[in-house]
């Protein structure tokens, strides 16, 4: 590690020269084999076992907490008259920000040529995928008859009864599902190589029987890297916009109402960036144990999570400004309800989550203007979780404060969660860590194509290519 340090310190002080994005001495077998040894391990290493169980118990908890809830009703969360929104919304808004950087990494990086995303694009992916399906469980239980839910959707039904297609809450369903759909395509479509080379490599015939399914008969012909080229490259088109326009679309949800605290035009812009500022610190959340319990930290170095962290501070400045922007608004726009509601916030009974938010969210990243604070690991990740913290709450914050003390103070009330929804929340972490330690047990955690096209070409043949069918991909580059 001290090696690598060193040699990102030096190769990052000169700015005639990028830095490496594969340290080491790789050739692109040695990055194949590096790669492939994680799915091909006949077991699997012992923290990984630790998040899969762990997974596991809180995954069984979520399925419980559902149950009971369905079975009982929604009167087992702790919601009243003017807070009928709580821990559900708050948990919905927060996964679906949670997923926004792997768009954003894999798809926007991708149009403007950013070569620093190879290294950690997958993780992005997937994040994004497990972190979609966590949101989708929330807007489905939160309206308490869940076998109705199917009037979401435009479907003809025996009651005559059709969508209200002026709802943000109907908007929500087509914006998420569509991103969704085209993010688990870009995901799938962007493995296909890896899983071929899987295939190729399997000593068992369950694992080339299901690695083949999935390669959809690929074999690194010229025509094969030329149709998938452009396909990734059209979906990749498809999702840019939907960094936009999904968070954009659930910040509608408040934007479009009276309430006081909701109804401003900031909130498209803040909603994005805290939701990209989010989902980078989960990458980083992610990225920095499976480097060290894989040993791939010549593949995803510590120039990946420098950049990673730069994002992290610019997005997380832009969320300060629209913090500090609001407070202007309401107090300029001479609204006394507006103004009632942003001083409650610092100063009512929720004060203390808004400053948690505001110390996870703005102050505490301001560390990353120095360098050492952005390479220092440990530091990084704490930092990571921290802001997932403060995020969490800034949708906690929006949503409750707002609602519990409204227009007339003799509906007021006060919110306190009641321990079916925290460990409803812990359920839906359970979730998404199965679904992720199946990822990283199963399928490439990193995307060997790409990686092989950022390296040195004079290491790229010093091993031969190890019959990984990447042959073509650099040949034609």
């Amino acid at each position: 590690m001290a090696t690598i340090v060193h040699e990102f310190d030096n190769t990052f002080e000169d700015p005639q020269k990028r830095p490496p994005l594969v340290v080491g001495d790789h050739s692109f077998h040695t990055v194949t084999e590096a790669v492939c040894r994680i799915n091909e391990s006949p077991t699997a290493p012992a923290l990984w076992w630790i998040i899969f169980v762990g997974g596991v118990a809180l995954l069984a908890n979520l399925g419980a907490m559902i149950a009971y809830l369905f079975f009982t009703g929604v009167g087992v969360w702790g919601l009243n008259n003017p807070v009928g929104w709580g821990f559900d919304i708050t948990n919905f808004v927060f996964w679906v920000g949670i997923g926004h950087a792997g768009t954003l990494i894999s798809a926007v990086l991708f149009l403007f040529r950013q070569k620093w995303r190879t290294g950690i694009n997958r993780f992005a992916e997937a994040m994004t995928i497990f972190a979609v399906i966590c949101a989708l469980l929330f807007p489905g239980i939160h309206v308490g008859r869940v076998w109705l839910a199917f009037y979401l959707f435009p479907l003809p039904n025996q009651m005559g009864m059709w969508p209200q297609f002026r709802s943000p809450l109907l908007w929500d369903v087509f914006a998420v599902g569509t991103y969704f759909t085209v993010s688990l395509l870009f995901w799938y479509t962007g493995m296909v190589p890896d899983l071929a080379t899987l295939r190729d490599r399997a000593k068992t015939k369950i694992a080339q029987i299901g690695y083949g399914i999935f390669a959809l008969g690929w074999n690194g012909s010229a025509r094969h890297w030329h149709r998938y080229e452009r396909a990734y490259l059209i979906l990749a088109a498809l999702s840019t916009p939907l960094v936009l326009s999904v968070h954009s679309v659930v910040s509608f949800d408040f934007a479009t109402s009276q309430l006081p605290g909701w109804h401003t035009t900031i909130f498209p812009p803040y909603f994005v960036a805290g939701a990209i500022f989010s989902g980078m610190a989960m990458v980083i959340t992610l990225a920095v144990p499976a480097r060290v319990i894989y040993n791939v930290k010549d593949i995803i170095t510590l120039h990946h999570l420098d950049v990673m962290n730069k994002c992290i501070l610019a997005t997380g400045s832009m969320v300060g400004f629209a913090y500090i922007t609001e407070f202007f608004v309401a107090w300029y726009s001479g609204n006394n309800y507006e103004w009632f509601t942003f001083k409650n916030r610092q100063m009512g009974p929720y004060w203390w989550s808004y400053w948690i938010m505001f110390t996870c969210n703005v102050i505490i990243p301001q560390i990353y203007w120095f360098k050492w604070a952005r390479t220092n690991i440990p530091l990084m990740f704490v930092i990571s979780l921290l802001v997932n913290v403060g995020m969490w709450f800034e949708r906690f914050v929006i949503i409750v404060t707002s609602l519990h003390a409204d227009f007339l103070p003799g509906a007021w009330d006060t919110y306190s969660p009641t321990w079916v929804e925290y460990l409803t929340l812990a359920g839906s972490f359970g979730l998404f860590f199965t679904f992720f330690a199946l990822f990283l047990r199963f399928l490439p955690i990193i995307a060997i194509a790409e990686v092989k096209g950022v390296m040195p070409r004079k290491h790229a043949h010093g091993h031969g290519h190890g019959g990984d069918g990447h042959g073509h991909l650099e040949a034609a580059r």
